[in-house]
């Protein structure tokens, strides 16, 4: 699959199969996050897999969105690390492309995933955190649910002429 098929092609996949997703390709898939471009290459990203059952079964009582992680076979937790800034406030922008690598590689790979956004809501970063033992320096900025689809999702047509502007607005 090319970089546009991937891009075009990817949905937000929210029923699993029970097939496992083998380590290896987990470690394709964070690979691909970690090639994500960030400011001043300072790389402040943090990954959690989460596999235990116990755990993804706790998560859905401190995110609203999560009922999907109860067929999921795994979940990896994007975090930003605030001792690695070299440029304050930017961890979020390059843990967000970190995150969209991890998409689309999980999408190239036969997954499916989706995006559930953690920070900046309170509730849910102080609930992870707790959840999965981080370091005060770092904060969860999104939590994606990985696993072999069970569904399929038709590709919109989200081009929009109105949305583009060239030179001023």
């Amino acid at each position: 699959m090319d970089a546009l098929e991937a891009i075009n092609t990817r949905r937000s996949i929210r029923k699993y199969t029970d097939q496992p997703v083998t380590d290896e390709t987990v470690a394709k898939m964070l690979n691909a996050a970690m090639m994500a471009p960030s400011a001043g290459n300072q790389q402040p990203w943090h990954f959690v897999v989460i596999r235990d059952r116990k755990i993804l079964d706790e998560i859905p009582t401190v995110h609203p969105y999560s009922s999907m992680l109860a067929s999921a076979p795994l979940a990896i937790l994007v975090c930003g690390d605030l001792k690695l800034q070299k440029n304050e406030g930017y961890w979020i922008q390059d843990c967000s492309a970190a995150t969209q690598n991890l998409l689309l590689a999980a999408h190239a790979l036969g997954l499916g995933a989706v995006w559930l956004g953690v920070f900046p809501l309170g509730e849910r970063v102080v609930g992870l955190t707790r959840i999965t033992e981080l370091p005060e320096h770092v904060l969860p900025l999104a939590l994606i649910a990985i696993g072999y689809p069970a569904e399929e999702k038709p590709q919109p047509e989200r081009y929009d002429i109105s949305r583009i502007h060239h030179d001023t607005w």
